[in-house]
């Protein structure tokens, strides 16, 4: 990026595109196995998804799935070999990002700091999802007990055919230099 200051490299990386870009299209449908292994595994005992007779007589009339699954629907498979390489990262990264360019300045380890969902509309069975990861913000440097670091935030939107918005998710993590960890 030449000879731009770190602020300015991460300042035009503000509203692009995180990770390879372009939309994330789910892998498969919103299915009923899926909704089931999910509701089991949080002890999650809403029948609304995984009993069609009572999905049937809620506001609902069907299954639906469950809001905070939103996010599962579009995860890339894990490519497990390399992954500590990659930072932890499950997927292979193309071209530049915030969170390469904070590695190259030294900020190599993360901590996820908080989640926030926004949930238009539930899910139904059969819907495919997609969804777009923008970087929101980045801050100035903090120091932290964590070692100095900056916050990263960014804003995926789901939708489903034809573009409709059926949820977003605001994710922030602290990028920071380890080293400076307090003792």
């Amino acid at each position: 990026m030449g000879d731009e200051t770190l602020d300015e490299q991460l300042q035009a990386l503000i509203g692009q595109p995180v990770g390879r870009g372009g939309a994330s299209v789910a892998p498969d449908a919103v299915n009923q196995p899926m909704i089931r292994h999910w509701a089991a595994a949080f002890a999650d005992g809403n029948p609304v998804y995984v009993d069609p007779e009572a999905a049937a007589r809620s506001r609902f009339g069907r299954i639906v799935a469950p809001p905070l699954m939103l996010q599962t629907w579009t995860m890339p498979t894990p490519l497990l070999e390399g992954i500590a390489e990659r930072g932890g990262s499950p997927v292979e990264t193309e071209g530049e990002t915030a969170l390469s360019v904070l590695d190259r300045a030294g900020y190599t380890a993360t901590l996820a700091t908080n989640s926030e969902f926004e949930i238009v509309r539930y899910l139904q069975l059969g819907e495919i999802v997609s969804s777009t990861t923008v970087f929101e913000s980045i801050s100035e440097e903090k120091q932290t007990r964590m070692g100095r670091g900056r916050f990263v935030t960014w804003v995926t939107t789901y939708t489903v055919e034809p573009d409709e918005v059926v949820g977003r998710q605001t994710f922030r993590i602290l990028k920071f230099d380890p080293s400076g960890a307090a003792a």
